[in-house]
């Protein structure tokens, strides 16, 4: 196994690998800016190194500040967690050249599949059913038009190389048209330094399916799917497994197609696969060539510590599990817990944490980086815990998702706990009767 493994994140992701890192014998090697060095990853390190400001660019985006980092601590791979570098081919690309291993996949596959509208078209090509719309990027705005018109509105503008919902435009009427294409290729450009969109059918009240792969040179398992229905502007605020509207034919069915796909395209490590989900149709939306957010709720129910089974193909190529070792049991479901202020339209909320009290009890897990006296930054992003419960249906998990909530305490800064307290108990969440548009059309603050 490795020796010795660089984490090129923060927070509670950083928290996460080094946990995993620790049950495999493994050393680690945190990197933070100035304003982290009392952060919880940097504590639970066995090396920190800093790698300058609070500004990302200066620090977490740094490449060549990394890679001396590296140098210093003679790391052997480096995890990228989610967010920043995971997904930056370039950064691969160079830990390829100078013999460190990436824990994920290729530069060549990060590239490929992180170019929106290539994914789509590999997609389409081994067997997966994607949305309706332009075969490729569009820069001329009178062919975009024509396009949209034959496609019919409304439609939906996205960056080729983006995500998040960055440079994301709904366009119901010809007559805004215009405006929201140049809008979204000058917010492509500015969050993705790519001005490319392309264009797609939009779909009015869908769900947000996904399915969570693990992939080696021997072979390729899913772990079953998440429903990442409930969220506010293209953001994930719950997520759930297993999915309550999917039918086992359905579900096989995405399974059996997803798994063909990643194994096509000689994918090591771990990865999700996207869809949209409407009457009963699923198509391709994107893949996520690295570990997501809501990992844990698949971690719940299967079993597997995904964190581990990352670097376990990292270090051999390939993947220890075989299909039938994956027997999910149970319901579990996340809610991310953001420093952010719901009635000031999701204000960030920044600043020293008073009293902090994390729940526990039977199958409750909480990922997170706080503590009493941590100082949230203003510069990265809100999100500093996850809650994640676990029981044997649906309902339970619920409930002990109310209980848990019920029990977590921050103070000194606003968090979305409260807000979360209102969607598990209201009953469209209860009867599952909600879809990504949910919250953008409800008055959240009376809920």
């Amino acid at each position: 196994m490795f020796k010795k493994i660089l984490i090129a994140n923060r927070g509670e992701i950083a928290v996460r690998i080094i946990r995993a890192c620790k049950e495999w014998g493994i050393s680690c090697v945190a990197v933070h800016s100035d304003v982290d060095k009392e952060s919880m990853h940097v504590r639970l390190a066995d090396e920190s190194i800093c790698i300058g400001s609070h500004q990302p660019s200066n620090s977490y985006l740094n490449i060549p500040a990394i890679m001396s980092a590296i140098e210093l601590t003679n790391a052997e791979a480096v995890h990228p967690g989610y967010g920043f570098l995971s997904e930056n081919y370039e950064f691969a690309k160079i830990l390829e050249d100078n013999d460190i291993k990436f824990v994920g996949p290729s530069s060549k596959l990060i590239k490929m599949m992180g170019d929106k509208i290539q994914a789509k078209k590999i997609a389409k090509e081994y067997g997966l059913p994607v949305i309706e719309g332009s075969e490729g990027g569009v820069s001329d705005i009178e062919e975009a038009k024509k396009i949209s018109e034959k496609i019919g509105f409304p439609i939906l503008i996205k960056a080729a190389g983006g995500g998040g919902g960055k440079g994301m435009k709904i366009v119901r009427k010809l007559k805004d048209f215009e405006q929201l294409f140049l809008t979204a290729k000058l917010e492509a450009k500015k969050f993705f330094n790519n001005d490319e969109v392309y264009i797609e059918k939009f779909f009015e009240n869908p769900r947000h399916i996904e399915v969570q792969i693990l992939s080696g040179k021997n072979r390729t398992v899913h772990l079953h799917e998440r429903d990442c229905s409930v969220q506010r502007r293209h953001q994930k605020l719950i997520e759930e497994t297993p999915s309550p509207i999917l039918t086992e034919k359905i579900r096989n069915d995405l399974f059996e197609k997803t798994v063909q796909m990643v194994s096509k395209i000689n994918y090591e490590g771990a990865g999700t696969v996207e869809f949209i989900y409407e009457n009963e149709k699923f198509y391709f939306l994107e893949m996520n060539t690295r570990v997501q957010v809501e990992h844990p709720v698949s971690e719940m129910v299967t079993g597997i510590d995904i964190i581990k089974e990352q670097i376990w193909i990292a270090f051999t190529g390939n993947t220890a599990l075989k299909q039938s070792d994956i027997n999910p049991r149970g319901h579990a479901i996340e809610c991310r817990i953001n420093a952010e202020d719901p009635k000031k339209n999701f204000q960030p909320s920044p600043g020293t944490i008073g009293m902090c009290h994390q729940p526990s009890g039977f199958r409750t897990r909480v990922d997170s980086c706080i503590y009493q006296g941590y100082k949230v930054q203003p510069y990265y992003d809100s999100m500093i815990s996850k809650l994640i419960c676990h029981g044997r249906n649906r309902e339970e998990a619920i409930q002990r998702m109310i209980r848990s909530l019920d029990e977590f305490v921050i103070e000194g800064i606003t968090s979305t706990i409260d807000l979360h307290k209102k969607l598990l108990t209201h009953e469209k969440f209860i009867k599952s009767n909600f879809n990504v548009s949910w919250l953008d059309n409800e008055n959240i603050s009376q809920l």
